[in-house]
């Protein structure tokens, strides 16, 4: 199976590309938590009020995980944390995880 990926510099990108894609164009959003323009919580918040986009599966990824992120990134409508160094095997579970409802 092929895997695509699609890189936005920040998270005003990030909703620019998403705006100008059919839905059926992505699978998942890794969604870092501080990027420049507007952040991870922020641009999650814009996906979730997007008709197109707000189901899909959006997983944190995040350098500083300290208490309480994890909780602030579900409440905001992500799906899953990961957070840096990412460990591969940590990366595929939650990624499965992520996508077992649209399954």
């Amino acid at each position: 199976q092929q895997i695509n990926v699609v890189v936005a510099n920040h998270g005003i990108e990030a909703l620019v590309l998403l705006d100008n894609q059919p839905r059926q164009s992505f699978d998942v959003v890794l969604m870092d938590m501080e990027m420049p323009e507007m952040d991870g919580l922020t641009t999650t918040q814009h996906i979730r009020q997007h008709p197109v986009w707000a189901d899909i599966p959006i997983v944190a990824m995040t350098a500083h995980a300290i208490k309480g992120d994890r909780e602030r990134c579900l409440s905001a409508g992500m799906n899953g944390y990961i957070s840096k160094p990412v460990a591969p095997n940590v990366l595929y579970q939650t990624l499965i995880e992520s996508l077992l409802p649209l399954a």
